[in-house]
């Protein structure tokens, strides 16, 4: 009887398709960044309209950034917030926005070029080629929701993008993602894996949901601009527990939910507690196991991540602290999709007691 082929060392004929899914997900963790300093720096509402194709070349005259200019002049937050703001200054903001808007646009060619060269060639399964054109659909509908969650800005009375179309808005693009990320795993290699409790594998899943809740409500406090209150921890104005009139201090419960500066910043601290504390819990039943590595590295990243967003918020939010914590979030987000598709990819051996190893076979 002959020993079973090494899984390892079977070719890998998928790398091209991996590669090109795994740099439009770096393109789209950019995207976020830059989305963030779009945000941080109020440059979201420079551009007034949605132009796909012709909005690609940004002004080039004197008389185009004029009219641009005059435009931007006519919107609820120049007259509320920056009347007096000079050419210089809008010009600051608008290339801002223009940035954004154009990643946008390189992030959808760099999914649909590949893709039709790929099907071309008969690189994909059928499955496979529907799957990531789905994705690549995604992507056109984060576009239009992008310019939804614009134009909640530009109503009247409006000085600020709608927060839950902010939320909505990164937690789209989270999921295109992950979505890239999950599908280049799938087209690794395969290789023998570990067994691994059923205990662990629903703790690496479950830390990866309530990562995927925080990442929401990190987007409420930005879109509330949540952050610039609050400023001392782990108190909130000097109490564990701000008072109940002070957390539902809007007209209904949903809109607190959304709209309370500070029951959104305190639902995210809670949020985060409970995330570190079954991180650690994850950590402590994968111990021992040939997932206890991956499980540490969740702990520590999310760890991290909770000291960079006290820091944030005790130092009000500057650029480059803002950019670090919505930068950082993702790049949790990756090291969780691979630990959990591992996790999920390994033999369940239903019943191991969490934290003992399971010999090779």
């Amino acid at each position: 009887m002959t020993a079973p082929a090494d899984l390892s060392s079977r070719p890998d004929t998928d790398r091209a398709i991996r590669l090109w899914l795994l740099a439009v997900a770096a393109l789209v963790f950019a995207m976020v960044v830059v989305g963030g300093a779009t945000r941080l720096t109020d440059s979201g509402l420079s551009i007034t309209e949605w132009k796909p194709v012709t909005g690609a070349l940004p002004p080039l005259t004197a008389a185009q950034w004029a009219e641009e200019f005059a435009k931007y002049r006519a919107s609820p937050q120049y007259q509320a917030i920056n009347q007096g703001m000079s050419l210089g200054d809008f010009q600051f903001i608008y290339w801002w926005e223009w940035g954004h808007r154009f990643l946008g646009r390189l992030v959808g060619a760099a999914m649909l070029l590949p893709w039709l060269y790929f099907v071309a060639r008969g690189r994909m399964s059928a499955r496979l080629a529907a799957g990531t054109f789905a994705i690549g659909l995604l992507m056109g509908l984060q576009g239009f929701v992008g310019w939804l969650m614009v134009a909640s800005g530009l109503r009247p009375g409006m000085v600020y993008v709608a927060p839950l179309k902010l939320m909505f808005h990164l937690s789209l693009a989270c999921l295109i993602f992950a979505l890239l990320v999950w599908t280049a795993l799938r087209l690794m290699p395969e290789r023998r894996r570990e067994p691994v409790s059923d205990a662990v594998r629903r703790g690496g899943i479950a830390v990866l949901a309530v990562l995927a809740l925080q990442i929401a409500l990190g987007a409420l406090v930005a879109g509330n601009k949540a952050g610039m209150r609050f400023n001392d921890w782990p108190l909130m104005d000097g109490a564990l527990v701000p008072p109940m009139a002070v957390l539902f201090d809007k007209p209904s419960v949903f809109e607190a939910f959304i709209d309370s500066l500070a029951l959104v910043q305190f639902n995210h601290r809670l949020v985060a507690y409970g995330l570190l504390g079954l991180a650690l819990w994850h950590l402590l039943a994968a111990r021992g196991t040939a997932y206890g590595k991956g499980a540490t590295v969740l702990f520590g990243l999310i760890a991290a991540q909770a000291v960079i967003g006290i820091v944030t918020l005790m130092l009000v939010v500057p650029l480059w602290a803002g950019l670090l914590h919505q930068g950082f979030a993702v790049l949790v987000l990756g090291h969780a999709l691979s630990h959990v598709f591992a996790l999920t990819r390994a033999p369940r051996i239903a019943g191991l007691p969490a934290g003992r190893a399971v010999p090779a076979e």
